[in-house]
C-alpha cells in the first residue's frame, strides 16, 4: 500500500499518528512527518494506516495504491 500525505492539507491535528503510531509520526511541530511524501506501508500495517487515514479531519492522507482488502470494522 502506498499513502500520499498533502503538505497543503495536514493542519496536525494528529489523529492519524495516535491511531496508527507504527505507520505515521509527528514532526517536531505536530504534523505528519511524511507531509509532502509517498510513503509505502507493509502489508501488516495497511488496516491501521487507512484507519488512521480515514480519521485525519482534513482528508490529508490519501491512498495512492493497494489498500486493505477487507474493512476494519470501527
Amino acid at each position: 500500500m502506498k499513502l500520499s500525505v498533502s503538505a497543503e492539507l495536514c493542519m496536525g491535528h494528529g489523529r492519524c499518528y495516535a491511531l496508527a503510531p507504527e505507520v505515521y509520526e509527528p514532526d517536531d511541530e505536530g504534523y505528519n512527518s511524511a507531509r509532502g511524501e509517498i510513503i509505502e506501508v507493509a502489508d501488516e500495517h495497511a488496516h491501521s494506516a487507512a484507519r488512521g487515514a480515514r480519521a485525519c479531519p482534513e482528508g490529508a492522507i490519501e491512498i495512492v495504491a493497494g489498500g486493505p482488502a477487507t474493512k476494519e470494522p470501527r
